[in-house]
């Protein structure tokens, strides 16, 4: 018979009976006399005649213990074989402005600006990092030159844990997943002949945010350009660190102050640059299902804004500069789904929970990467196809910026070559498809809008558990995140090695083939590094040096109370910008702010 999800079994070595049929039809659901006519005289005798696909025929095939077929997407969401009105809420035809709105209007499920991107294509925003910066900002020109209209900064690991090249912990890390950044004069050269002013510029780091953010408006400030005209976007999201990323110096709560003083410093004096891009992301490479990334990614936005609201801000005041950022997976109609719903429960969030007033507050403005862990070393050209195929979700779904991967990512940092490609499929997507020409054009497909119901009504039912726990930072200390995702990334992992889910090259139609040519950074960077501090701790005055960073620790050792001017007396960010002029390093900084705070490790 047919299941309550539209999956097909094989009573009686596949006599179907008409009650069988009828009974799945009608689960759930109210199907139209022309769909019950269609099951009774089209599909029963299909069925009948052909089972559906068994186990390995295709992505999200296998079969339940009763040995009948089962149809999921990749976070494990039935599908049934057909969608039709009957799927959709009874009164969707008379609220259908409740439900999907018209583009550029509330609830924004069709995108936030009304004329999609006619008027603006996304922003081309090509990721990249890597060795030296004087190496990096080669390969930026070489980007701005070929078309990117936007640089996104992949810093290496010991810059992303806040120590500099020289430091210990560092050794063998210097260069190897993004460009390493220890002072002002490495920020400098990094965007030598790049003007801030005209260029978005979007930064991955996190727990040293607040550093390597004044060091880039000091670079600005020398370049003579205007604080208020600077744009681009810190990713600044601690805590899908905590979730996900494991990337912190900190405990929760005092890294979260120190996002909330750049929340506070970016509404004064950036109104053009977003302190924070709430990334879903790490939390989607970490193993999470589609539903877990949209979820806990808008309640970290919610925590964010609550702990903002605590030090005195109007919502209204640093709001608008909140943005996104989220994965781009494989399961085409379900990323698609996810970005629509994530506009519109964020824009009930933003209303209802908080009383925005500003519209700008309540628009989901997002980031898309496309998915990093789903790129293959095995038969890595094959990752061209699955780069354009989450690059069209994610256009469809209506993001503002975007970046793709290169094809060689799962061996190593993207060569020269494969970068080109990257940003050629977002630009032939942008040209040569058509995508770009209508607003929304899935908008009203049954599928789609069902799978974008589920995922909003999903989202506030893990709302719920995460606000009867206290919040998330009080959900991380228990390990509720972190437990989900777990289990999610096993279940997912377990169906691939048992074949129920396909990754072609992988654990079908699996082959030989020599590896590519990859891009190589040896230690030599860390050499330089080296010297350059060394050459840099010199020729500092010293004293300037401990004065910053006195100053700092005296800070930070305060609880900010919001000032009449409209930043906190306590705010950390005037005093690290003391410290970037003083030539203090990155590693010396947080260092001093982890005096004061201490450590964490998870529980």
């Amino acid at each position: 018979m047919l299941n309550v999800q539209g999956t097909h079994t094989m009573p009686d070595k596949g006599i179907r009976t008409r009650e069988s049929v009828l009974a799945d039809l009608t689960a759930n659901r109210h199907p139209s006399a022309e769909e019950i006519r269609w099951a009774q005289e089209t599909l029963e005798s299909a069925l009948a005649k052909a089972p559906e696909q068994p186990v390995g025929a295709a992505t999200g095939v296998n079969r339940d213990e009763a040995g009948d077929a089962r149809f999921t997407t990749i976070s494990g969401v039935p599908v049934r074989r057909l969608y039709t009105e009957a799927d959709l809420p009874e009164d969707w035809e008379q609220n259908q402005g409740a439900y999907l709105g018209l583009p550029g209007r509330p609830p924004y499920t069709r995108g936030i600006h009304p004329t999609g991107y006619r008027g603006r294509l996304w922003t081309m925003r090509q990721f990249s990092g890597f060795a030296s910066p004087e190496e990096t900002n080669s390969r930026y020109k070489y980007l701005l030159e070929g078309g990117a209209n936007g640089l996104s900064v992949a810093f290496d690991l010991p810059t992303l844990m806040g120590c500099d090249s020289d430091d210990p912990k560092s050794e063998g890390e210097v260069g190897k997943c993004g460009v390493a950044i220890d002072s002002l004069e490495d920020m400098e050269t990094l965007f030598t002949g790049i003007p801030l002013d005209s260029t978005t510029v979007s930064m991955t780091i996190n727990s040293p945010a607040s550093v390597l953010w004044a060091m880039y408006l000091v670079v600005a400030e020398r370049q003579g350009a205007d604080w208020q005209q600077v744009s681009g976007t810190l990713q600044n999201d601690i805590l899908k660190e905590y979730i996900a990323q494991k990337e912190y110096l900190y405990p929760p709560a005092p890294s979260m102050r120190l996002v909330v003083d750049t929340l506070e410093f970016g509404a004064r004096h950036t109104p053009r640059f977003n302190p924070i891009s709430i990334s879903g992301y790490h939390i989607r490479e970490a193993g999470s299902t589609a539903l877990q990334e949209l979820a806990f990614t808008l309640y970290d936005g919610i925590e964010y804004v609550e702990w903002t609201l605590r030090r005195g801000l109007a919502v209204d005041g640093f709001a608008p500069r909140l943005s996104f950022f989220f994965n781009a997976h494989n399961d085409f109609f379900e990323e698609i789904a996810k970005y629509r719903a994530a506009r519109k429960v964020w824009y009930r969030v933003m209303t209802e929970r908080f009383g925005a007033k500003n519209p700008r507050s309540t628009w989901m403005r997002f980031h898309t990467q496309t998915a990093g862990v789903s790129l293959t070393a095995q038969q890595p050209m094959n990752n061209i196809a699955r780069v354009a195929l989450q690059a069209l979700a994610a256009v469809l779904g209506g993001t503002q910026s975007l970046h793709t991967d290169g094809f060689d990512e799962a061996l190593a940092l993207p060569t020269e070559d494969a970068a080109r490609v990257a940003l050629r499929t977002q630009q032939i997507l942008a040209h040569e498809s058509g995508v770009a020409d209508v607003i929304d054009p899935l908008g009203g497909s049954y599928f789609l809008e069902k799978l974008t119901l589920d995922m909003e009504q999903g989202a506030f039912r893990i709302f719920e558990k995460l606000d009867a726990m206290g919040g998330m930072v009080k959900a991380i200390e228990a390990g509720y995140p972190q437990k989900e995702i777990a289990e999610a990334s096993y279940a997912y992992q377990r169906a691939v090695e048992e074949g129920e889910k396909i990754i072609v090259g992988v654990n079908q139609h699996a082959m030989d083939d020599a590896p590519p040519r990859t891009l190589y950074i040896d230690e030599s960077v860390r050499d330089a590094q080296t010297a350059k501090l060394k050459r840099l701790r010199a020729s500092r005055s010293g004293e300037a040096v401990e004065r910053a960073l006195d100053a700092l620790r005296r800070a930070a050792e305060k609880q900010p109370e919001a000032a009449t001017d409209g930043v906190a007396a306590a705010n950390t960010m005037p005093f690290i910008l003391d410290c970037v002029r003083a030539c203090a390093t990155l590693g010396e900084i947080c260092s001093a702010l982890g005096e004061v705070f201490g450590s964490w490790e998870e529980a």
